[in-house]
């Protein structure tokens, strides 16, 4: 929160803070989180976290606070708001309680949820921190809930207990307020299953409503998280970790923290009892549980000196969330591929994917990965309809920045190193030795070991917005890149098409209207935009014709490239007819296949990074 907040503290001026979690109305989904100092400050100021580590927005947490109130040694005391998370008790005496009731209806990886069916909630936004107070000990009470509905729920949380009932309510401690924050907390009536992975207890906590063979998913997920433990390296930097999944209808996301992850995920994308096989639902699920564990080390641990430590009340700027986030997606995808759990047809999709979300972003020529990592506050958790156009997600193009990087070092580092090197040697040099890294840390390390050759590609790469030659490194490795136009809006890339032309496109992604279709982005110098469309426009006919999502493709097949056609469009409540000169689709779609014909050394180079 401040600077100080980390202060070390003499063991003659410990002092204790007491947090106590209530939930306090199901129906009317509030919780009730009460602080408990001793020996206050005069005044003693209390703040909520303005966003979450893993998650670069200020989502201002206080805001969910619909109630606040103080006493002091047993009497009502006065308290106040005095800034945007900021709470002021003017005169406590020796001891001082505060008592937050917050709001919890966020069905989300960051937030808090509360109803009949569970309960979940993040520290960031639960736990107000009193001034000053960081580095000292925590002591959590979780009490139990004495609604009959919840007679059957239960805890799932990797905070450490200290007196807690069979169910999991009681005392749970912390070594100080990070520490606090950074242990969601599950609860209710979900399934559960346990595994170990070099030695290290696991657990799989999946909430909501779901058909799958949970053993065979903690068994894949074993194999997995041994990998990655493997790949870093014995032992492990915690003692046991949990899983957190919520399975809904539609849904995807996740967020990591020391000893856990929170996971949603499509209750489909499980595998059903007895499927064999990995689909590309499960293949997803895997890589969203790859990705969010590698966080373990890559990011929790090693992470940017802006992040050392975390100033939870602004925003920590650095120009290293495409190391962290983009080297994390590439590997989240490789480490499921080397754990034997997808072969190399379904891995080359799964990347073929990720880079047709770059290739299909015009803004990559106006926002380089360096800028994208700082600007990501203000960018990329806030986008419009024009981000496409102007900026880059640090997350697809870091990943495809990796995937080139580590092949240019594998091609030609004299010293013969790889990323998996850099990444080992960045986790020991800082993460291992809680140190950050600093802004150029990365890159000198990744030179140091790779070479002074190295300059021009960071130059090219990571600060500049050109187009790598990622064919022609790919190529030397025995597979081809290659490129095609998407088939219709549903067509993600990663795989060949049997079309024998590009089909014509609008230059425009849209989503279905009540009647039409509601342009989203108008990509730059695209048929839309050549014709005057602005996003928000909803297209409601073509040539006269009623078009929606379902019939478009074949509207638009009655006609040429270059054709002039007219269309219709509500802007408001306003029709408008604009004159739209049709075009195929742009070749932005990509898919991988392994070359035949490539040479013996480029089969041994593309065997020694896959670990075929």
């Amino acid at each position: 929160m401040c600077e100080n907040c980390r202060r070390p503290q003499s063991t003659e001026d410990s002092t204790l803070i007491r947090y106590r979690l209530r939930l306090a109305d199901l129906d009317r989904h509030l919780i009730e989180v009460a602080c408990s100092v001793d020996r206050p400050e005069t005044p003693q100021d209390f703040r909520m976290p303005s966003w979450i580590p893993g998650s670069y927005l200020l989502r201002e947490f206080a805001r969910h606070v619909v109630g606040i109130e103080a006493t002091s040694s047993g009497s009502a005391t006065g308290i106040g708001k005095i800034g945007k998370n900021c709470w002021r008790c003017s005169e406590p005496a020796k001891e001082l309680t505060v008592t937050a009731t917050i709001y919890a209806l966020d069905q989300s990886v960051r937030g808090n949820w509360l109803d009949r069916r569970r309960a979940f909630f993040n520290g960031p936004a639960v736990f107000l921190l009193p001034d000053d107070r960081g580095a000292e000990p925590v002591e959590f009470i979780l009490e139990a809930p004495d609604d009959p509905a919840c007679a059957d729920w239960r805890v799932a949380t990797a905070m450490t207990p200290v007196d807690v009932d069979e169910r999991g309510f009681g005392r749970y401690t912390a070594q100080d307020y990070d520490e606090l924050i950074d242990h969601p907390v599950e609860i209710g009536d979900f399934a559960s299953v346990s595994f170990e992975a070099c030695g290290v207890p696991h657990r799989l906590v999946v909430a909501g409503r779901f058909h799958t063979d949970l053993e065979r998913v903690a068994a894949d997920l074993a194999r997995l998280c041994e990998t990655q433990i493997e790949f870093f390296g014995q032992p492990a930097p915690f003692d046991e970790y949990l899983f957190l999944g919520l399975a809904v209808g539609d849904g995807y996301g996740g967020l990591e923290h020391r000893a856990s992850s929170s996971l949603i995920f499509k209750r489909n994308d499980l595998p059903k009892p007895g499927e064999t096989g990995v689909s590309q639902g499960y293949a997803s699920f895997l890589g969203l549980a790859s990705h969010e564990y590698f966080h373990s080390w890559h990011v929790k641990r090693t992470r940017p000196e802006a992040f050392s430590p975390y100033r939870l009340d602004r925003r920590n700027q650095t120009r290293l969330l495409w190391v962290f986030e983009g080297i994390t997606s590439y590997y989240q995808e490789l480490m499921v591929l080397r754990s034997g759990l997808v072969d190399a047809k379904a891995w080359r999709r799964r990347v073929g994917e990720q880079l047709s979300r770059v290739y299909r972003t015009p803004g990559r020529f106006r926002q380089s990965i360096s800028d994208s990592s700082f600007d990501a506050w203000d960018v990329l958790y806030k986008p419009n309809p024009n981000s496409p156009n102007a900026s880059v997600s640090y997350y697809s193009k870091g990943m495809l920045t990796a995937l080139a990087l580590d092949l240019t070092l594998r091609r030609s580092s004299d010293a013969g190193a790889s990323l998996d090197d850099v990444v080992r040697e960045l986790w020991l040099r800082y993460g291992a030795r809680d140190i950050g890294v600093p802004e150029d840390g990365f890159e000198a390390l990744t030179i140091e070991l790779g070479g002074a050759g190295l300059q021009s590609f960071f130059l090219r790469a990571v600060r500049g917005t050109e187009d790598l030659d990622l064919g022609a490194l790919l190529a030397e490795f025995g597979i081809a890149l290659r490129f095609r136009a998407a088939r219709d809006a549903g067509d993600r890339g990663g795989t060949a098409t049997s079309q024998d032309q590009a089909p014509l496109t609008l230059g425009a992604s849209f989503r279905p209207a009540a009647e039409g279709l509601e342009l989203l982005t108008v990509f730059d110098g695209g048929p839309a935009q050549r014709a005057g469309f602005n996003p928000g426009d909803v297209v409601v006919a073509i040539d006269r014709l009623k078009v929606n999502d379902r019939n478009l493709k074949a509207r638009l097949e009655r006609f040429d490239a270059g054709e002039r056609v007219t269309a219709a469009a509500f802007r408001g409540d306003e029709l408008l007819e604009f004159a739209l000169e049709l075009d195929h689709a742009p070749a932005d779609t990509c898919y991988l296949e392994f070359d035949p014909d490539a040479d013996a050394a480029a089969l041994a180079r593309r065997r020694a990074w896959l670990g075929e």
